[in-house]
């Protein structure tokens, strides 16, 4: 119904606005936190933004900024940025899961900078991606795609390491034996398709759905489809 659709649609510029404002603050965070490095002097960027989370962080913080400038400016997100956003939203899943659950109050940032990163990004862009359906679900055929960032950051941390000792993290040390390094791999790309498979189908879930709207069409999405006259 259109006046449900407008009612729902007045809430695409706030999305819009709160999606920049925490992409920007995430990057600031980051930043923030890479100063901190610089001044006791470990500022190589190269070690800085190996990490998986600060890689992540970065990629999730862009989306977020670029998803909500589509949102402001009424447009409908193309379907790469869509696919962008949903995978995005399970490399940050992975991250606050493993952290939180296996690895807690670990690294030398800041309890609040770590906070940010591994539980406030985690939960601002899954409750984005689940609760505002302003996205098209990505194509399962196209889940495998997940998997290629972990291959392509795994294979540059592995050929660092190798060229001058450096890992992020230690499961990746080469001391720990083949073994080790081959079962904590298929551990991590494991959980990233999980996540990525959880990203898939909870984009095909609409919870704006109203008895006074069965057909679904009064979304937030329409905000993005419908331009004012």
């Amino acid at each position: 119904m259109q006046g449900a659709s407008v009612s729902r649609g007045a809430l695409a510029r706030p999305i819009g606005v709160a999606r920049i404002t925490v992409g920007v603050l995430c990057l600031a965070v980051l930043c923030y936190a890479y100063a901190l490095r610089i001044a006791a002097g470990d500022g190589n960027p190269f070690d800085y933004f190996g990490y998986f989370t600060n890689q992540t962080t970065s990629l999730a913080s862009v989306v977020l900024i670029i998803s909500g400038t589509f949102s402001m400016r009424g447009r409908v997100a193309p379907g790469w940025l869509d696919l962008l956003r949903g995978m995005a939203t399970a490399y940050v899943i992975v991250v606050g899961v493993v952290y939180n659950v296996l690895v807690p109050g670990t690294g030398t940032a800041p309890a609040w900078v770590s906070a940010v990163l591994h539980v406030v990004v985690p939960l601002a862009v899954a409750i984005d991606w689940i609760l505002v359906p302003d996205r098209s679900p990505p194509p399962w055929r196209r889940l495998w795609l997940v998997a290629v960032y972990p291959v392509v950051w795994v294979s540059v941390v592995l050929l660092r390491g190798a060229s001058d000792g450096w890992v992020p993290y230690g499961f990746l040390l080469p001391e720990r034996g083949p073994l080790s390094l081959a079962v904590h791999l298929l551990g991590l790309f494991c959980a990233v398709l999980a996540a990525g498979a959880l990203a898939w189908a909870a984009s095909r879930v609409n919870l704006w759905h109203s008895n006074s709207d069965p057909t679904g069409e009064a979304e937030i999405v329409d905000a993005t489809r419908v331009t004012s006259a």
